[in-house]
């Protein structure tokens, strides 16, 4: 019931996230396809390989559930896999920020709740599994302000998994190391987690070159190529033969999108003119000089690119017409078995030979409708997205003095997604999805309170208990001085009520005859909230009463509040009040003296 009030306000949007996702399940079998990424990742699948043009991280990923038989089953892991990014988004900003239930569930509503990324989860692409593993990751190195070496070490394999499924990750390693170093998260941590994702980044370019002949991730220069391709001016440039002939065909004004530089059978990069030659070299050899010659073009139509993310129109990319790709579609037309998928197979044979059955996407009403009318305004818009960024921002700022703190390393990778694509590649609706959690998890962590001079922030940095028992001991040294209120060391902890104190006398164990002083009430007796180790849970010693042997144990320390009674006082060796026996050193204790039939009630003889 604890758990329930705790944090029942996520547990309701999260319910509400999964059955957006089993909607999804029951409107569209087995899956959606990405032409013509999609079967050429289940292509590599059915017998893994190095792909050429992206990484082969998501081919594995479909080679480990094949022995399942089921695109619908590599769906369902997915949408679990959504599910468990919002979990981490949540529990990082109760555990870092100290938020409320209901501020934990709103930063992580974006993920649970927004159909382009239930969308992106039911495609079978690598966009997905790429954000898990990046997200994954960052969890790791920040769910502890130095986090342990086990966790550095995972999340460096993290990383490097996350590289290759998309080569954006390459540059979410070192944002990620960099972040570690500037937050101070430990030497040890930030050498694990970079040695373990360049091993692991090492073993696949050694994969990749046994393979294909050379030491690389990809061979995928033809992006960039296409990216300069929207500006490029050759008479500018003027590359040389045979770089010549990759120069756009058209003017300026009238060129094409980038990734239809890169899939038309039209495209100087598809011309007879390169047979025989490196057509990847050429084209990495024609983008860099196209960005040295013409830098400000290409930092304007990056710019340009990045700003449409912000729109409160998703624009309709890459080509005019329906967003059958980013969306829910109203029908899908079967496979065409004539057209090829990848390596000369169709659709419908990769798909068969994947789960023994052809693929086609099966819509069933009325649950693709519910979707369809939801899409419409169930997503989070552009200026929504840039006010989350802005959030993100701020909590940085307000931290510059410890160089952004807690919420450096989400807001470093979310812009670095965003930024970075428009860039490189293309702007694409696709490449916005996987910063949305890390945006909203730094937009979340800016409202952690933010400490005072000299005091750590919440969770962070917290003096060892050593520490704060010396400064505890000092203060209480100085008169006149309050001491802060602290949390109590484990030891202090009181598992059980204590009892009111009743202001009546102590209850002593002293023989007869001893000196009391007078009875203890409450008003002599200071009140304390702190426990205190006294004495051991067990009878003293019956020679010498010490108050704890050399074995005594911490588990035979009894905790007791400062005012309550003693139930197992010690008792103390007062003065002898019979010096007339002479001492005996065997027999220390006046309790245990041979006293003989009793003193004489008669004075001795003079």
């Amino acid at each position: 019931m604890a758990f329930l009030r705790a944090h029942w306000v996520f547990l309701l949007v999260l319910i509400a996230g999964t059955g957006l996702r089993a909607v999804a399940m029951l409107g569209y079998q087995p899956a959606l396809w990405f032409w013509a990424d999609s079967f050429a990742y289940l292509n590599a699948a059915l017998d893994p390989r190095p792909l050429e043009s992206r990484p082969a991280g998501y081919a594995l990923f479909l080679w480990a559930l094949s022995p399942f038989s089921s695109v619908a089953l590599v769906t369902a892991v997915q949408h679990v896999l959504g599910l468990a990014m919002a979990v981490c988004v949540y529990a990082l900003v109760r555990r870092r920020a100290g938020l409320p239930g209901w501020a934990g569930a709103l930063a992580a509503a974006p993920v649970l709740l927004d159909v382009h990324q239930v969308q992106l989860e039911h495609l079978v692409m690598a966009d997905l599994l790429f954000t898990f593993l990046a997200l994954a990751a960052v969890t790791l190195v920040m769910w502890r302000p130095r986090p342990a070496v086990w966790m550095a070490l995972t999340a460096g394999l993290l990383l490097a998994a996350a590289t290759v499924t998309r080569t954006v990750g390459l540059a979410l390693v070192a944002v990620v190391v960099v972040a570690m170093l500037l937050t101070r998260a430990g030497w040890k941590a930030v050498l694990a987690t970079a040695l373990t994702a360049a091993l692991g980044l090492g073993g696949y370019a050694l994969w990749f070159r046994a393979e294909h002949g050379q030491l690389a991730l990809t061979r995928s220069n033809v992006f960039l190529w296409a990216r300069v391709m929207t500006f490029a001016d050759c008479a500018k440039v003027r590359p040389p033969q045979p770089e010549a002939a990759l120069c756009p065909r058209e003017p300026l004004g009238r060129r094409l999108t980038p990734p239809q530089y890169i899939w038309s059978g039209d495209s100087p990069y598809n011309s007879k003119a390169l047979n025989g030659l490196d057509r990847n070299a050429l084209a990495a050899s024609f983008a860099t000089r196209t960005i040295m010659a013409q830098p400000a073009d290409f930092l304007r139509t990056g710019a340009l690119d990045v700003a449409s993310i912000f729109a409160w129109e998703r624009r309709v990319y890459p080509v005019k017409g329906p967003q059958s790709a980013y969306v829910f579609p109203r029908s899908i037309p079967p496979f065409d078995p004539a057209k090829p998928a990848s390596r000369d197979r169709s659709a419908s044979e990769i798909t068969t030979a994947y789960q023994g059955r052809p693929g086609d996407v099966a819509v069933t009403e009325p649950y693709a409708g519910w979707l369809r009318v939801y899409q419409e305004q169930g997503y989070l818009r552009g200026p929504l997205l840039g006010v989350i960024l802005l959030a993100g921002l701020a909590g940085v700022l307000v931290r510059i003095r410890r160089l952004g703190g807690v919420v450096l390393t989400p807001f470093a990778v979310a812009v670095t997604l965003l930024a970075l694509p428009p860039f490189i590649a293309a702007f694409d609706h696709r490449y916005v999805v996987p910063a949305v959690p890390f945006a909203c998890l730094a937009a979340g962590l800016a409202f952690a309170r933010r400490p005072g001079r000299g005091e750590p922030e919440a969770r962070e940095q917290a003096p060892p208990p050593e520490e704060e028992t010396e400064e505890v001991t000092v203060a209480s040294r100085q008169p006149g001085r309050t001491l802060p209120a602290r949390t109590p060391l484990p030891s202090e902890e009181i598992t059980a009520p204590l009892p009111k104190v009743e202001a009546a006398p102590l209850p002593t164990r002293r023989p007869e005859g001893r000196h009391a002083g007078p009875p203890l009430s409450a008003a002599d007796m200071q009140a304390h909230q702190r426990g205190k180790p006294v004495v051991p849970n067990r009878p003293p010693h019956t020679a010498h009463h010490p108050a704890v042997q050399r074995g005594d144990q911490t588990a035979d320390i009894r905790v007791w509040r400062a005012g309550q009674a003693d139930p197992q006082p010690l008792v103390s060796d007062d003065p002898d009040p019979d010096t007339a026996e002479s001492f005996d050193f065997f027999k220390p204790h006046t309790d245990h003296r041979d006293r003989g039939p009793g003193p004489s009630s008669q004075p001795p003889p003079a």
